[in-house]
């Protein structure tokens, strides 16, 4: 079955505001691959890498746990299963609907390129949508983890155009999409149901 929606070219007509959109989001990409990042570039590509198929959260989450805290074991559980709804929502509709390529890497210095790039469609970011939907899910249940998660959660959102592996409009759905599935998650599973389960 083809996708819904073709992002690879763009098209005259009813289109244009569409394709206005995705020339701007591809000058911003540029004008990120132009600028100089102070202290990032031995930082974003390794934090990028880290979060590869959530390993980071769940890392995060062992962390958590291991403070012995109910409040911290709930807010981990809560990060966790908000990182699943997400990861499920891009990987079965998001990325199968909307077929769009990854930037062209030529305006990336090389230094900031992955080793291994990747090979999915490019709409929208898995992983923005992963680090938001951990990073909102802790904080939906403890602030002060939030308060710690949240910069990371944002340093890996912003590695992906970084790195010149998504568009910026590919990580602000993502991270939007990510931070819904938190706030669905916290919204059908009860308080209560998560200490009884802690």
């Amino acid at each position: 079955m083809s996708p819904d929606v073709d992002l690879t070219v763009l098209k005259p007509g009813h289109h244009v505001l569409r394709d206005r959109l995705l020339a701007l989001d591809g000058r911003l990409f540029e004008f990120a691959a132009e600028r100089h990042w102070p202290g990032a570039e031995p930082v974003l590509p390794r934090l990028s890498r880290s979060a590869n198929h959530g390993v980071l959260w769940f890392a995060t989450a062992a962390v958590m746990a291991a403070s012995r805290t109910p409040r911290a074991r709930r807010a981990a559980a809560l990060g966790l299963a908000s990182l699943g709804l997400a990861s499920l929502t891009i990987n079965t509709l998001g990325k199968r609907s909307v077929r769009r390529p990854r930037p062209v890497l030529d305006p990336v210095p090389q230094v900031r390129q992955l080793k291994r790039q990747p090979i999915t469609t490019s709409f929208p970011s898995g992983h923005a949508a992963s680090a938001a939907a951990f990073a909102t899910g802790v904080a939906l249940e403890s602030l002060g983890w939030g308060a710690v998660v949240a910069p990371v959660a944002f340093s890996v959102a912003m590695s992906r155009v970084y790195t010149g592996v998504h568009f910026p409009s590919d990580v602000l759905v993502g991270a939007t999409l990510g931070a819904g599935a938190a706030f669905a998650v916290r919204g059908l599973t009860p308080k209560h149901a998560w200490a009884q389960r802690l």
